[in-house]
């Protein structure tokens, strides 16, 4: 299937400069490796122009006939600015929850408004009340979590079960062994590769809003996201901290290796005059999520 593929290109002993899939459900997805080239040898899709679809409809084009078992290669050339950017201006997939794709791949559409898309997502987030933010944590989810590469199977189907939100993304990445003095916050990987300084681990990306949510069922994100984080501290995973935490200090703690970070806070003071790591993004920062918990937990007892 798709993991051991995303498996192979990326343990791969010349490995591509660029691996990522895009999981459409639980069985299809389509695994994309990128290498630089001086010149187009074939296809040139200049993927930025105006009217190009977004790059993540692009790409479900390419799925081919479920009944086919043999996997269909494609090769394009894309210019490197333009595939860099790629998912720009869909916001990934997330603007469709905003603005349907029939409408936001129309030509007509991009001719007249396209210049409004993407929207910039620091100026969305800077009018928004404690509510708003209540319900962006609540009722959606945008996450990126690291974990080790064999628990791409289990990762995706516990990310489908709780979210149901497709497509998803994964991109294949190292996380190195610094050392017990020098390690950052992602702890030092224990499957590190044979011979190597790294173990080979990998970013899920889940961005948007649950099929619950969509259907006007009763769901809460933050509870799905307790079982998510679960999931990552046991297999030796952490989330980026671009996003909302629901996780104690001591479940932070275990998570994340905070030696060289507190050791520096404190050598520099800093823990006299900033906040916490953990303050900074956890999700308590907008409304009392510990608090929910409890009464939710407390009605079910009722």
């Amino acid at each position: 299937g798709y993991c051991a593929e995303i498996r192979k290109v990326s343990l791969d002993k010349n490995p591509a400069d660029f691996v990522e899939a895009t999981v459409f459900d639980r069985n299809n997805a389509v695994v994309m490796t990128g290498t630089f080239s001086e010149s187009a040898d074939g296809t040139l899709n200049n993927v930025g122009l105006w009217y190009k679809p977004w790059f993540y409809t692009h790409v479900r084009d390419m799925l081919g006939d479920p009944l086919d078992k043999k996997p269909k290669v494609i090769t394009e050339y894309i210019p490197t600015y333009e595939y860099i950017f790629r998912h720009n201006r869909g916001i990934f997939w997330t603007l469709k929850d905003q603005l349907p794709e029939k409408y936001g791949n129309n030509v007509f559409f991009r001719y007249l408004l396209g210049w409004m898309c993407p929207p910039k997502v620091t100026f969305l987030k800077l009018p928004a009340t404690p509510a708003i933010r209540k319900e962006m944590m609540t009722q959606r989810v945008y996450q990126d979590i690291v974990l080790p590469l064999e628990t791409l199977e289990e990762a995706i189907s516990k990310a489908a079960d709780l979210f149901e939100i497709w497509p998803i993304l994964v991109y294949p990445s190292r996380i190195y062994d610094h050392g017990p003095e020098l390690q950052g916050q992602f702890r030092r990987p224990n499957n590190k590769i044979e011979g190597e300084q790294y173990g080979m681990f990998y970013d899920l990306g889940v961005y948007g809003i649950p099929k619950p949510i969509r259907e006007g069922k009763k769901y809460n994100s933050t509870l799905a996201m307790r079982e998510m984080e679960e999931l990552t501290r046991r297999t030796g995973g952490a989330p980026f901290l671009y996003a909302d935490t629901f996780m104690d200090k001591q479940e932070f703690g275990d998570m994340f290796d905070l030696h060289l970070y507190e050791k520096v806070r404190k050598k520099y003071e800093s823990d006299k005059h900033f906040p916490h790591l953990y303050d900074k993004t956890s999700g308590c920062q907008s409304f009392d999520w510990k608090k929910m918990l409890e009464e939710e937990n407390s009605k079910k007892t009722n």
